[in-house]
């Protein structure tokens, strides 16, 4: 795919980004692992996807996510978090990863105040300088001072015990992931070396333990070895990742909202190469070398995987469905009805829209799933319509 071409200032960014990334292969011995490689793509400070001052998000970003599309999203997601709010003895605390833009924060802080359960903090756990500092502008402008006074962004994931709910909106995709093949029966990790030319090449070398059995675990619960060239992506670090940011979470329910699919559908025999996608103005592409920084990295979530980890972490399944199926058994249709009562017909119009494109199938109703945990809660409501727990 021909991409648009960056100004001259977004590609010395690139560069800069670029020579960092050559000094991590040479301190390595001539080559880092692909997870490296994402990692400091995306996270590099002041320099990587999320952490430098590009727009990402909305029609002039790279992509549009799914709290931008109107209130809906944000309604269903404050309704479910609001009946385990309601379950809680004490204070509770709203805690959402990696904020975006700050619409859902901004949204779901509005909603929980006319369900009359806000909580007693809005927490946001945000790795980016640049979009805490959005973030901050944008919930400083649009809700009122004494809804804004409830929101605090955290420098780590908590350490003391709380209680409540935490929402991650499109993180997990987002996680460093680990690119593995299978050759001549044994496992590989993919690394990111320099050609003859100074270019980044890919370059396998046998995989470590972690990743090892990790790739091992999956053949198992597949019962079925990896073809011959098999590559695709794995997160062998995600259950502790689980434990980072949710451990110390005495009672409430997770939320973790994303693209992807079950482990059997995940690696199937076809899907060879893996799920890692680029996006950069809204075209996504498989290139995931060029121009570092300017372009985001994602690769789909295997749910299974996603279960394994909040179970192992102490949490019990609430449920896994469907984007639209949530949406709907999470008052979408109230919502659509108060819209529709309180809107001229233009805006109706485009509410309407944005709502069918949360919710049809060729959209995001099904590419998207939900998948929540809870632990001392009743979170199992939140899923009674198109429960598919059953094909993890």
């Amino acid at each position: 795919m021909e991409l648009p071409r960056p100004s001259e200032e977004a590609l010395a960014h690139s560069a800069r980004l670029t020579d960092i990334i050559h000094q991590a292969i040479a301190l390595e011995k001539g080559a880092i692992p692909f997870a490296r490689f994402m990692e400091l793509a995306l996270y590099a400070p002041g320099l990587g996807y999320y952490s430098a001052g590009a727009r990402k998000f909305g029609a002039d970003g790279d992509f549009v996510t799914a709290p931008e599309l109107g209130g809906g999203f944000a309604y269903a997601v404050a309704q479910a978090g609001a009946g385990i709010l309601a379950q809680l003895e004490g204070d509770g605390i709203w805690f959402e990863i990696g904020a975006g833009t700050g619409a859902l924060a901004e949204k779901t802080l509005k909603c929980l105040q006319q369900l009359d359960r806000l909580p007693a903090h809005y927490w946001i756990l945000e790795p980016s300088a640049d979009l805490r500092e959005r973030q901050h502008s944008h919930l400083q402008a649009s809700l009122p001072p004494e809804l804004f006074a409830h929101c605090v962004w955290l420098d780590a994931p908590p350490e003391q015990p709380w209680q409540g709910v935490l929402v991650a909106n499109e993180v997990i995709d987002a996680l460093p992931a680990t690119r593995f093949i299978k050759e001549e029966g044994e496992v590989y990790e993919e690394c990111v070396a320099l050609d003859a030319k100074q270019q980044f090449a890919r370059v396998m070398r046998p995989a470590d333990a972690l990743v090892s059995g990790a790739v091992r675990h999956l053949e198992r619960y597949l019962q079925r070895e990896f073809e011959e060239g098999y590559c695709s992506e794995v997160l062998p670090q995600l259950p502790y990742w689980i434990q980072a940011v949710a451990g110390t979470m005495r009672r409430g329910g997770m939320l973790f909202i994303d693209y992807g699919y079950p482990r059997s559908e995940f690696y199937l025999p076809e899907r060879d190469d893996g799920t890692l996608i680029c996006h950069y103005r809204h075209r996504a592409h498989s290139d995931y070398f060029v121009w570092p920084g300017l372009q985001d990295l994602t690769a789909s979530v295997d749910f299974t995987a996603l279960a394994e980890a909040g179970t192992s972490a102490g949490f019990q399944l609430a449920g896994y469905c469907s984007q639209a199926s949530f949406l709907l058994a999470n008052g979408l249709a109230e919502y659509i009805a108060g819209y529709e009562n309180g809107m001229d017909e233009i805006a109706r119009y485009r509410e309407s829209q944005m709502v069918k494109k949360l919710v049809l199938p060729g959209e995001m109703g099904e590419r998207f799933q939900f998948m929540g945990f809870a632990r001392g809660v009743d979170f199992s409501m939140a899923f009674t319509q198109g429960d598919l727990s059953y094909r993890l």
